[in-house]
């Protein structure tokens, strides 16, 4: 297994993108995300409080009170372009494994203060070399161009939901738009704000 940390939220022209960078591996693995988990991914980065707790920080939280531990999460398959997710417990000194989105995996595992893995399989597969400085990608040795891709934060994630909603609303996707809207109300919430 590949020992990975979480290297950035990105906004790519098809989405949210968290990227896995290998510490002695020079790929990056990236994941695509939606949008909720995106949000608290960046919260975890922008180490960003908040008042009441989130899905992630409720489940830290009893995690906490049945003295079970996050021991590690894995990114452990690629199956058809969907990534697979383990979490590894530990209570009592007896190791458990869940199974687990990777996105959610990662927003427990930044609260749990967890290390990150990627199986040599999943990252043969899907890693990749990034160079930022040209916005080139390089795919295990080929270049080709892509997209660039933003730094995302909290907020960028906002208003990067709105320019999606107001788009929805303009193409007459009145049911995508009720979507954003219930995930821009979810953020805002989260943050305070009316």
């Amino acid at each position: 297994m590949i020992h990975v940390k979480v290297s950035g939220l990105s906004l790519s022209n098809m989405g949210f993108v968290v990227l896995l960078k290998g510490e002695q591996d020079g790929r990056t693995l990236p994941i695509f995300i939606g949008g909720s988990e995106a949000q608290a991914i960046a919260l975890q980065i922008d180490n960003v409080k908040i008042p009441r707790p989130l899905t992630h920080d409720l489940f830290k939280n009893v995690l906490d009170c049945l003295e079970c531990r996050l021991k590690r999460v894995v990114i452990s398959e690629l199956v058809e372009s969907t990534y697979f997710a383990v979490l590894v417990l530990e209570r009592d000194g007896l190791e458990t494994e869940i199974d687990a989105r990777p996105s959610d995996a990662i927003a427990l595992g930044m609260r749990c203060g967890a290390p990150f893995y990627v199986t040599q399989k999943v990252m043969n597969s899907a890693g990749v070399l990034l160079e930022d400085k040209d916005g080139i990608l390089k795919e295990q040795g080929k270049a080709t161009q892509d997209a660039k891709e933003t730094p995302v934060s909290s907020t960028t994630i906002l208003e990067q939901l709105k320019t999606k909603m107001a788009k929805a609303i303009s193409q007459e996707r009145y049911e995508d738009a009720a979507k954003l809207r219930d995930q821009i109300s979810h953020i805002e919430q989260s943050h305070g704000k009316n």
